[in-house]
Protein backbone atom coordinates (compact mmCIF):
# COMPACT_ATOMS: atom_id res chain seq x y z
CA UNK A 1 0.00 0.00 0.00
CA UNK A 2 2.65 2.65 0.60
CA UNK A 3 5.36 3.11 -1.92
CA UNK A 4 9.05 3.93 -1.42
CA UNK A 5 10.17 7.43 0.00
CA UNK A 6 10.29 9.55 -2.63
CA UNK A 7 14.07 9.14 -3.11
CA UNK A 8 15.17 5.95 -2.09
CA UNK A 9 15.34 2.24 -4.71
CA UNK A 10 14.94 0.21 -1.26
CA UNK A 11 11.57 -0.35 0.27
CA UNK A 12 10.81 -2.51 3.31
CA UNK A 13 7.89 -4.02 4.78
CA UNK A 14 7.72 -2.68 8.12
CA UNK A 15 6.02 -3.48 11.68
CA UNK A 16 2.00 -2.08 12.79
CA UNK A 17 0.15 -2.23 15.03
CA UNK A 18 -3.71 -2.62 14.59
CA UNK A 19 -6.60 -1.47 16.46
CA UNK A 20 -10.04 -3.04 14.91
CA UNK A 21 -13.39 -1.28 15.62
CA UNK A 22 -14.88 -3.39 18.83
CA UNK A 23 -18.10 -5.19 18.96
CA UNK A 24 -17.71 -7.03 16.05
CA UNK A 25 -18.77 -10.64 15.92
CA UNK A 26 -15.93 -12.94 15.39
CA UNK A 27 -18.01 -15.75 13.85
CA UNK A 28 -18.56 -13.39 11.16
CA UNK A 29 -14.98 -12.70 10.68
CA UNK A 30 -12.78 -13.41 7.51
CA UNK A 31 -8.92 -13.76 7.02
CA UNK A 32 -7.98 -12.17 4.09
CA UNK A 33 -4.66 -13.70 4.22
CA UNK A 34 -3.47 -15.67 0.86
CA UNK A 35 -4.35 -19.55 1.79
CA UNK A 36 -1.57 -21.27 -0.73
CA UNK A 37 0.39 -24.56 -1.16
CA UNK A 38 3.15 -25.39 -2.61
CA UNK A 39 3.43 -26.01 -6.57
CA UNK A 40 0.66 -23.17 -6.60
CA UNK A 41 1.77 -20.74 -9.84
CA UNK A 42 -0.11 -17.45 -10.88
CA UNK A 43 1.15 -14.47 -12.92
CA UNK A 44 0.13 -10.69 -12.12
CA UNK A 45 0.23 -7.66 -14.71
CA UNK A 46 1.88 -4.34 -13.21
CA UNK A 47 1.52 -1.12 -14.28
CA UNK A 48 3.13 1.32 -12.94
CA UNK A 49 3.27 4.76 -13.53
CA UNK A 50 5.93 7.97 -11.83
CA UNK A 51 7.19 11.47 -12.14
CA UNK A 52 9.70 13.09 -9.62
CA UNK A 53 10.87 16.80 -9.56
CA UNK A 54 13.85 17.28 -7.63
CA UNK A 55 15.02 21.09 -6.84
CA UNK A 56 18.69 21.13 -5.68
CA UNK A 57 20.98 24.32 -4.28
CA UNK A 58 24.48 23.57 -3.42
CA UNK A 59 28.05 24.56 -3.47
CA UNK A 60 28.88 20.96 -4.40
CA UNK A 61 28.43 18.27 -7.29
CA UNK A 62 26.39 15.43 -5.82
CA UNK A 63 25.64 12.72 -7.88
CA UNK A 64 24.25 10.24 -5.56
CA UNK A 65 21.05 12.83 -4.66
CA UNK A 66 18.06 12.71 -5.89
CA UNK A 67 17.46 13.15 -9.47
CA UNK A 68 14.43 14.27 -11.74
CA UNK A 69 12.67 10.79 -12.78
CA UNK A 70 9.94 9.63 -14.53
CA UNK A 71 8.97 5.94 -15.42
CA UNK A 72 5.56 4.63 -17.23
CA UNK A 73 6.16 0.43 -17.11
CA UNK A 74 4.16 -2.82 -17.56
CA UNK A 75 6.01 -6.44 -16.61
CA UNK A 76 4.23 -9.71 -15.66
CA UNK A 77 5.33 -10.94 -12.89
CA UNK A 78 5.22 -14.84 -12.66
CA UNK A 79 5.57 -16.44 -9.36
CA UNK A 80 6.16 -20.09 -7.94
CA UNK A 81 4.75 -21.05 -4.76
CA UNK A 82 8.11 -23.38 -3.58
CA UNK A 83 6.56 -24.03 0.63
CA UNK A 84 4.28 -22.81 2.93
CA UNK A 85 4.57 -23.23 6.57
CA UNK A 86 1.36 -22.34 8.66
CA UNK A 87 1.82 -20.21 12.02
CA UNK A 88 -0.15 -19.29 14.56
CA UNK A 89 -3.54 -21.10 15.88
CA UNK A 90 -7.11 -20.67 14.50
CA UNK A 91 -7.49 -18.54 17.82
CA UNK A 92 -4.56 -16.19 17.22
CA UNK A 93 -5.60 -16.09 13.37
CA UNK A 94 -3.36 -18.86 11.37
CA UNK A 95 -1.25 -17.51 8.67
CA UNK A 96 1.72 -19.00 7.19
CA UNK A 97 4.98 -17.66 5.91
CA UNK A 98 5.74 -18.10 2.62
CA UNK A 99 8.60 -18.82 0.64
CA UNK A 100 8.09 -18.55 -3.14
CA UNK A 101 10.12 -17.57 -6.20
CA UNK A 102 9.20 -14.82 -8.91
CA UNK A 103 10.54 -14.09 -12.28
CA UNK A 104 9.98 -10.89 -14.71
CA UNK A 105 8.88 -11.04 -18.48
CA UNK A 106 7.95 -8.08 -20.88
CA UNK A 107 4.67 -8.30 -22.12
CA UNK A 108 5.90 -7.48 -25.20
CA UNK A 109 7.50 -11.00 -25.62
CA UNK A 110 4.41 -12.70 -24.88
CA UNK A 111 2.66 -10.87 -28.12
CA UNK A 112 2.64 -12.76 -31.02
CA UNK A 113 4.35 -11.15 -33.79
CA UNK A 114 2.53 -9.61 -37.15
CA UNK A 115 2.50 -11.98 -39.46
CA UNK A 116 1.95 -9.48 -42.27
CA UNK A 117 5.50 -7.85 -41.20
CA UNK A 118 8.09 -9.12 -43.30
CA UNK A 119 10.92 -7.05 -42.12
CA UNK A 120 13.97 -9.19 -41.22
CA UNK A 121 14.37 -6.76 -38.13
CA UNK A 122 11.40 -7.68 -36.07
CA UNK A 123 12.44 -10.08 -32.94
CA UNK A 124 11.51 -10.46 -29.70
CA UNK A 125 13.50 -8.23 -27.06
CA UNK A 126 16.62 -9.65 -25.77
CA UNK A 127 16.26 -9.83 -22.24
CA UNK A 128 12.58 -10.69 -22.29
CA UNK A 129 13.16 -12.54 -18.64
CA UNK A 130 14.39 -11.34 -15.67
CA UNK A 131 16.75 -13.31 -13.42
CA UNK A 132 14.75 -15.21 -10.65
CA UNK A 133 14.58 -13.84 -6.76
CA UNK A 134 13.59 -16.20 -4.30
CA UNK A 135 11.98 -15.02 -1.22
CA UNK A 136 10.00 -15.67 1.90
CA UNK A 137 6.68 -13.82 2.90
CA UNK A 138 6.69 -13.71 7.03
CA UNK A 139 3.36 -13.53 8.35
CA UNK A 140 3.45 -9.71 9.43
CA UNK A 141 4.28 -9.27 5.66
CA UNK A 142 7.68 -8.73 5.90
CA UNK A 143 10.18 -10.02 3.06
CA UNK A 144 12.92 -12.14 4.35
CA UNK A 145 15.55 -13.94 3.11
CA UNK A 146 15.23 -12.07 -0.39
CA UNK A 147 18.23 -13.67 -2.80
CA UNK A 148 18.14 -11.99 -6.46
CA UNK A 149 16.73 -8.70 -5.97
CA UNK A 150 20.14 -6.94 -6.73
CA UNK A 151 20.25 -8.71 -10.08
CA UNK A 152 17.19 -7.01 -11.30
CA UNK A 153 17.32 -3.64 -13.43
CA UNK A 154 16.34 -0.71 -10.83
CA UNK A 155 12.78 0.39 -12.17
CA UNK A 156 12.22 -3.95 -12.11
CA UNK A 157 13.40 -3.72 -7.96
CA UNK A 158 11.19 -0.54 -7.85
CA UNK A 159 8.09 -2.92 -9.32
CA UNK A 160 9.08 -5.93 -7.60
CA UNK A 161 8.85 -4.15 -4.10
CA UNK A 162 5.17 -2.69 -5.12
CA UNK A 163 3.76 -6.20 -5.69
CA UNK A 164 5.26 -7.67 -2.36
CA UNK A 165 3.42 -4.89 -0.45
CA UNK A 166 0.54 -5.25 -1.79
CA UNK A 167 -0.30 -8.85 -2.29
CA UNK A 168 0.70 -9.42 1.43
CA UNK A 169 -1.77 -6.36 2.31
CA UNK A 170 -3.54 -8.33 4.60
CA UNK A 171 -0.51 -8.89 6.93
CA UNK A 172 -1.47 -5.32 7.85
CA UNK A 173 -5.15 -6.27 8.44
CA UNK A 174 -6.59 -7.28 12.31
CA UNK A 175 -4.66 -10.58 12.74
CA UNK A 176 -8.39 -11.99 14.10
CA UNK A 177 -10.00 -11.61 10.37
CA UNK A 178 -11.96 -8.49 9.42
CA UNK A 179 -15.89 -8.26 9.44
CA UNK A 180 -18.06 -6.43 6.14
CA UNK A 181 -18.37 -3.04 7.10
CA UNK A 182 -15.76 -2.62 9.81
CA UNK A 183 -13.54 -0.21 9.95
CA UNK A 184 -9.90 0.09 11.74
CA UNK A 185 -7.07 2.22 12.31
CA UNK A 186 -2.58 1.56 11.85
CA UNK A 187 0.38 2.56 12.21
CA UNK A 188 3.29 1.68 10.33
CA UNK A 189 6.63 2.85 11.26
CA UNK A 190 9.24 4.35 8.05
CA UNK A 191 11.86 2.25 8.64
CA UNK A 192 13.52 2.61 5.15
CA UNK A 193 16.59 4.99 5.30
CA UNK A 194 16.00 8.78 4.96
CA UNK A 195 17.34 12.09 6.03
CA UNK A 196 14.39 13.29 7.71
CA UNK A 197 13.82 10.92 11.09
CA UNK A 198 10.94 9.65 13.10
CA UNK A 199 8.13 8.91 9.72
CA UNK A 200 5.23 6.87 10.45
CA UNK A 201 2.31 6.34 8.54
CA UNK A 202 -0.96 6.47 9.68
CA UNK A 203 -3.87 4.62 8.15
CA UNK A 204 -7.16 4.21 7.92
CA UNK A 205 -8.93 0.90 6.32
CA UNK A 206 -12.27 -0.27 6.42
CA UNK A 207 -13.78 -3.35 4.46
CA UNK A 208 -16.97 -1.54 2.63
CA UNK A 209 -18.16 -4.11 0.23
CA UNK A 210 -18.20 -7.83 -1.55
CA UNK A 211 -18.75 -7.60 -5.27
CA UNK A 212 -17.81 -10.22 -8.36
CA UNK A 213 -14.25 -9.81 -9.43
CA UNK A 214 -12.32 -11.21 -12.76
CA UNK A 215 -8.45 -12.04 -13.32
CA UNK A 216 -7.88 -10.63 -16.62
CA UNK A 217 -6.36 -11.83 -19.97
CA UNK A 218 -4.16 -10.20 -22.48
CA UNK A 219 -5.40 -9.22 -25.82
CA UNK A 220 -2.91 -9.98 -28.58
CA UNK A 221 -2.50 -6.30 -28.97
CA UNK A 222 -1.31 -6.05 -25.13
CA UNK A 223 -4.59 -4.89 -23.72
CA UNK A 224 -5.71 -6.50 -20.47
CA UNK A 225 -9.08 -7.40 -20.00
CA UNK A 226 -11.90 -9.19 -17.41
CA UNK A 227 -12.49 -12.83 -18.21
CA UNK A 228 -15.89 -12.99 -17.33
CA UNK A 229 -15.64 -16.53 -17.24
CA UNK A 230 -13.65 -17.02 -14.32
CA UNK A 231 -15.98 -14.96 -11.80
CA UNK A 232 -15.18 -14.74 -7.85
CA UNK A 233 -16.19 -12.63 -5.19
CA UNK A 234 -13.66 -10.63 -3.97
CA UNK A 235 -13.82 -8.22 -0.60
CA UNK A 236 -13.08 -4.48 -1.38
CA UNK A 237 -10.71 -2.38 0.75
CA UNK A 238 -10.01 1.17 0.58
CA UNK A 239 -6.90 2.29 2.66
CA UNK A 240 -6.03 5.87 2.96
CA UNK A 241 -2.64 6.72 4.31
CA UNK A 242 -1.00 9.76 5.76
CA UNK A 243 2.65 10.09 6.38
CA UNK A 244 3.45 11.63 9.62
CA UNK A 245 6.60 13.32 11.00
CA UNK A 246 7.21 13.15 14.48
CA UNK A 247 10.37 14.57 14.98
CA UNK A 248 10.92 18.33 15.18
CA UNK A 249 11.51 20.30 11.62
CA UNK A 250 14.44 22.16 13.09
CA UNK A 251 16.54 18.81 13.51
CA UNK A 252 15.41 15.60 11.70
CA UNK A 253 18.41 13.86 12.28
CA UNK A 254 18.57 10.04 11.74
CA UNK A 255 21.73 8.04 13.92
CA UNK A 256 23.14 7.11 10.61
CA UNK A 257 23.66 10.64 9.59
CA UNK A 258 24.77 11.66 13.36
CA UNK A 259 27.64 8.84 12.86
CA UNK A 260 28.82 10.78 9.64
CA UNK A 261 28.83 14.08 11.26
CA UNK A 262 26.10 15.80 9.44
CA UNK A 263 22.95 17.38 11.03
CA UNK A 264 19.63 17.60 8.98
CA UNK A 265 16.05 19.49 8.86
CA UNK A 266 13.16 19.80 6.86
CA UNK A 267 9.63 18.43 6.40
CA UNK A 268 8.31 15.77 4.39
CA UNK A 269 4.91 14.46 4.04
CA UNK A 270 2.45 12.69 2.16
CA UNK A 271 -0.95 10.92 0.91
CA UNK A 272 -1.74 7.21 -0.46
CA UNK A 273 -5.12 6.18 -1.71
CA UNK A 274 -5.59 2.37 -1.95
CA UNK A 275 -8.37 0.09 -3.40
CA UNK A 276 -8.08 -3.74 -3.20
CA UNK A 277 -9.86 -6.62 -4.62
CA UNK A 278 -8.96 -9.62 -2.77
CA UNK A 279 -10.33 -12.96 -3.24
CA UNK A 280 -12.69 -14.06 -0.10
CA UNK A 281 -11.53 -18.03 -0.83
CA UNK A 282 -8.27 -18.12 -1.66
CA UNK A 283 -6.55 -14.58 -0.26
CA UNK A 284 -5.25 -14.01 -3.84
CA UNK A 285 -5.19 -9.98 -4.59
CA UNK A 286 -6.91 -10.44 -7.74
CA UNK A 287 -6.20 -6.17 -8.31
CA UNK A 288 -4.99 -3.21 -6.72
CA UNK A 289 -5.09 0.46 -7.35
CA UNK A 290 -2.91 2.99 -5.50
CA UNK A 291 -2.84 6.92 -5.86
CA UNK A 292 0.36 8.07 -3.79
CA UNK A 293 1.62 11.20 -3.28
CA UNK A 294 4.91 12.69 -1.81
CA UNK A 295 6.55 15.59 -0.71
CA UNK A 296 10.11 16.19 0.74
CA UNK A 297 11.76 19.93 1.43
CA UNK A 298 15.17 19.08 3.27
CA UNK A 299 18.50 20.45 4.13
CA UNK A 300 21.64 18.23 4.69
CA UNK A 301 25.05 19.75 6.54
CA UNK A 302 28.18 19.06 7.96
CA UNK A 303 27.23 19.74 11.39
CA UNK A 304 30.49 22.62 11.69
CA UNK A 305 28.09 24.35 8.66
CA UNK A 306 31.03 24.16 6.33
CA UNK A 307 28.83 22.55 3.54
CA UNK A 308 25.49 22.01 3.02
CA UNK A 309 22.46 21.02 0.46
CA UNK A 310 19.11 21.62 0.13
CA UNK A 311 16.89 19.02 -1.67
CA UNK A 312 13.40 19.83 -2.73
CA UNK A 313 11.74 16.54 -3.61
CA UNK A 314 7.58 16.62 -5.31
CA UNK A 315 6.40 13.02 -6.00
CA UNK A 316 3.88 11.02 -7.50
CA UNK A 317 2.92 7.79 -8.63
CA UNK A 318 -0.01 5.60 -9.98
CA UNK A 319 0.20 1.56 -9.58
CA UNK A 320 -2.29 -1.14 -10.85
CA UNK A 321 -1.83 -4.85 -10.28
CA UNK A 322 -3.77 -7.23 -12.02
CA UNK A 323 -4.27 -10.94 -11.47
CA UNK A 324 -3.82 -13.06 -14.89
CA UNK A 325 -6.25 -15.74 -16.02
CA UNK A 326 -4.09 -18.83 -16.63
CA UNK A 327 -4.00 -19.52 -20.12
CA UNK A 328 -6.05 -22.26 -21.62
CA UNK A 329 -4.30 -25.24 -22.74
CA UNK A 330 -3.71 -25.51 -26.57
CA UNK A 331 -5.32 -28.01 -28.17
CA UNK A 332 -3.87 -31.14 -29.49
Amino acid sequence: MIPRFVWLIVIMVTGQSMTPSAGMAESTRTSLFPKLHAGQTFTYLIQYRSKKNVKTESRVFTPLGPQNDQTDSQWLLHVEILDVHPQGTKAQGTRAAIHARSQFQSVDSTLPLNSNDKSTDKQRPPSAESKPVEFTILPNGRADAVKGLDLLFPEQRQVWQQWLRQFAIAAVFPREGVKLGESWRSTEIEEAPSPIAKLQWEKSESYVRDEPCFPVQISDAGVATPKNSQHETCAVVLTHAVLKQKSSPKDTTPVDYKLHALHTSGTASGTNETISYIDLQSGLVVRVTEDAKQFMDVVIAKTDESNKIHYNVNAASHTELLLVAPAAPSKP
